[in-house]
């Protein structure tokens, strides 16, 4: 593993660094700069060393942006000088490549444009990864090797579609926690506890998730597998069907990309 350096010391710099770490990368191949104690004792739990600015005493050969959005000008412009020939990745939403060299001066900067998820704060993430055409082999592998320690990776062809991602599994989990919050409801409106109700909840989307992932099947044909022609997972769905569920989450998925272009074009303004 390449010297690595993390600006900025959240959840999603943890949850990435806890699983290198667990993936036994040494703690000692990392630095992060955030300037919050809050940063510092959870990089302790790591034993990654935590400064509020940049290190004297280590050299990276990769940084990790994992600052917000609106943040990114402003420490890219006060740490340029520090950036010269190192890999670039960045987390950050709504912020483009174009964007990331312009602001650190480093027109030729090989640059790696990420969108994780937050369930890779247990290790079953999906990150979406788009590499500038100058990285290297090399940079294409330390890649791979920080985003798959916390869950699987998708490359991608275009800068654009890091927005798609963005919606769908960068915001996913949120409609999906939405769905739960409505079933767990659902189920305390059927006579159950919240306790039970979010039993029943949690591990049907665990099962059906885990059943999803490790079957051939198609989801459609694994939805007619549990349907009997007028059964009572038919009249649920039918319901569904009627009220426009899957149209109403397909025009979710479109707003959020909408709002990642938009985020885009706004960055730094």
């Amino acid at each position: 593993m390449q010297k690595t350096l993390f600006i900025g010391g959240g959840n999603m710099a943890y949850a990435i660094l806890g699983g290198l770490i667990r993936n036994g990368v040494p703690a000692q191949a990392f630095h992060v700069i955030d300037p919050s104690p809050e940063a510092t004792a959870k990089m302790a739990e790591l034993k990654v060393s935590c400064t509020v600015d940049w290190p004297a005493n280590f050299k990276p050969e990769v940084v990790v942006l994992a600052v917000k959005p609106q943040m990114m000008q402003a420490v890219l412009n006060s740490q340029s000088k520090n950036l010269n020939n190192v890999l670039l990745i960045s987390i950050a939403a709504g912020v483009s490549v174009a964007q990331i060299q312009n602001w650190s001066t480093q027109p030729t900067a090989r640059v790696v444009r990420c969108m994780p998820n937050t369930p890779a704060l247990v290790s079953q993430g999906i990150s979406g990864l788009f590499f500038t055409a100058n990285c290297t082999e090399a940079d294409h592998a330390t890649a791979h090797q920080i985003f798959s320690s916390c869950g699987e990776v998708l490359v991608l062809n275009t800068e654009e579609e890091i927005n798609a991602v963005t919606a769908i599994s960068g915001s996913g989990p949120g409609y999906v926690f939405f769905m739960m919050e409505a079933l767990a409801k659902a189920a305390q409106n059927l006579g159950f506890n919240e306790a039970q109700a979010n039993l029943l909840v949690n591990q049907t989307f665990l099962g059906a998730a885990t059943l999803a992932k490790q079957s051939d099947d198609s989801f459609s044909t694994l939805r007619e597998k549990v349907t009997s022609k007028g059964g009572t997972t038919f009249a649920g769905l039918e319901q569904l069907r009627a009220l426009g569920v899957s149209e109403a989450i397909g025009i979710a998925a479109q707003a959020a990309c909408d709002r990642a272009v938009e985020l885009q074009k706004n960055a730094g303004n």
